[in-house]
């Protein structure tokens, strides 16, 4: 291209508003944003913009937030701003009406190193699976989702101790540089489309939700482990613990650990135990587990010494 791209960028979230800012930090033509429309939030269930709209709004630009993407008014709309390219960061499924609309085209940014983990929570499913490096891919948009061609890929190393929510936060800086690397390429003139491979074994990232996020305590502990982390601190994953009143009570765990020093009794995979003091311990298919932090239904989130304070199990 002899003169920088006419872009719209869609996404709602805050792991979107990096890749819009540093979009804007490299002089980058954004003419519109699409977001998600205003949501009621909080205790007073006030409408809230997203965190893209609060970006775009303060930086001064124009805003559409279509409740329905086939809606005949959003597109009129859309094609008033005859872009070159749209950008997609955390966005809804596009048809291909919307999509194919830009001359150059449509590319989303996807956090995880495909063709694995496509899907909805790629960095939530890369922890949960163990796996000790993930990253980020640029693509373009095609009918079928998440496979299309690629255009670039950075990747990024899964720490021991990190959570969907530490590798969330690198993985938002990584793609934000890694869609200003993909603009600029494009603007040139000189990038790859890739096309995606067939993996032998593909892992898919399906969207959370109550049913699998469930804690399975007759897994191996290291599993277990795995499991919370890579859904915490959200959507979180729970499980039912027996109290001493003899009432099954609901309870998000944010982090577990192996125990150093175990109940003298072996107990069943699931088997609660507490000191009544500072630990609660859940036995996983070969080990104890310590419950560090917690939150009760209805309660605040807290360590295990914290809950005890005030309850028992």
């Amino acid at each position: 291209m002899t003169q920088p791209a006419r872009i719209i960028f869609m996404g709602t979230p805050d792991f979107a508003v990096a890749s819009l800012q540093a979009l804007l930090e490299a002089g980058r033509t954004v003419v519109a944003v699409v977001t998600a429309p205003d949501r009621p939030s909080g205790r007073g269930l006030q409408l809230t913009p997203s965190p893209v709209k609060q970006a775009a709004v303060a930086a001064g630009i124009p805003v559409l937030q279509p409740e329905k993407l086939r809606d005949p008014v959003f597109l009129e709309q859309l094609a008033i701003y005859q872009a070159d390219l749209q950008v997609v960061v955390a966005f809804r499924m596009l048809p291909e009406v919307v999509w194919a609309m830009p001359t150059i085209g449509t590319f989303n940014l996807h956090g995880s190193l495909l063709p694995q983990y496509r899907g909805a929570s790629p960095i939530n499913w890369t922890i949960i699976n163990g796996e000790t490096e993930t990253g980020v891919t640029t693509f373009f948009i095609e009918k079928e989702i998440d496979t299309g061609q690629m255009v670039f890929q950075d990747i990024e190393p899964i720490h021991a101790d990190d959570t969907a929510g530490t590798l969330h936060d690198r993985l938002m800086e990584r793609g934000a540089a890694l869609v200003v690397k993909t603009v600029l390429a494009i603007e040139a003139g000189e990038f790859p489309r890739i096309p995606q491979p067939n993996p032998a074994d593909p892992k898919p990232a399906p969207k959370l939700h109550r049913e699998n996020t469930q804690i399975d305590w007759n897994q191996p502990a290291h599993t277990v482990c795995n499991f919370v982390r890579g859904l915490s601190p959200y959507p979180t994953a729970w499980t039912l613990i027996d109290t001493e009143r003899g009432r099954d009570k609901f309870f998000k765990i944010y982090a577990v650990s192996v125990a150093n020093e175990a109940p003298d009794f072996a107990g069943e995979p699931g088997n609660a135990y507490s000191d009544g003091k500072k630990k609660i311990m859940i036995r996983a298919a070969d080990a104890w587990l310590c419950v560090d932090v917690l939150q009760a239904e209805g309660k605040r989130r807290m360590t295990a010494e914290e809950f005890l304070r005030g309850n028992s199990l």
